[in-house]
């Protein structure tokens, strides 16, 4: 193995907590790796959402696909390089859905080995197979909502599902905005818990 003169320490960790995660269904190791990225990609797609919300939504969608295909995971490069990609290519899918007025995402994020991680964006429709994949997204994020707690799932679906926005949720439900706010973001909490120890069953 020349793994050690490749990649940095940090990155042979996450193949280490790669290899408990997926061969032993250490929960533990999904969650390590979720509390090592979570942050920074969710700045990576604050900046291209500029949209907190958003945000909050996709960064859940990227975890939620990169570990349901961790078994997939080859070490020919970082795992911070495969992860960036999976959530930049779920936010221009986005952004394209929703023709966002973004700034540039011309600009990249750099993996543990200082390498650029580009951002390619293609001005087409959905293609039949971007369509699938997003079907896909859909399908998985129904099966974490079907394990929230009742009063959290009618909300998540008129977020995730309807798209409505928390102002359009709160005339929805005849409640208020601040109570949408907080349940919404309990709501967020518990489905990190699902995709961080229970996704790879579905």
């Amino acid at each position: 193995m020349e793994l050690k003169k490749q990649f940095s320490a940090k990155a042979l960790e996450d193949f280490k907590l790669i290899d408990r995660a997926v061969k032993q269904n250490d929960q533990q190791a999904f969650g390590d790796l979720l509390t090592r990225y979570k942050k920074p990609v969710y700045h990576m797609i604050l900046k291209m959402v500029r949209n907190v919300d958003d945000a909050e939504d996709l960064t859940i969608e990227a975890f939620a696909k990169a570990f349901k295909n961790l078994h997939k995971f080859k070490k020919d490069y970082t795992f911070s390089t495969w992860l960036f990609r999976i959530a930049t290519n779920n936010c221009i899918d986005f952004i394209r859905k929703k023709k966002l007025d973004t700034m540039s995402i011309d600009s990249t994020y750099k993996d543990d080995n200082g390498e650029p991680v580009g951002i390619d964006v293609k001005d087409n429709n959905l293609t039949p197979q971007e369509i699938a994949i997003k079907n896909q997204k859909i399908e998985l994020v129904q099966t974490f909502v079907t394990k929230l707690p009742p009063k959290y799932q009618r909300l998540v679906r008129l977020r995730y599902f309807d798209e409505l926005s928390y102002d359009e949720i709160a005339k929805t439900l005849e409640a208020p905005l601040g109570t949408v706010k907080a349940q919404l973001h309990r709501a967020r909490e518990l489905m990190y818990d699902l995709v961080k120890g229970k996704e790879q069953h579905i």
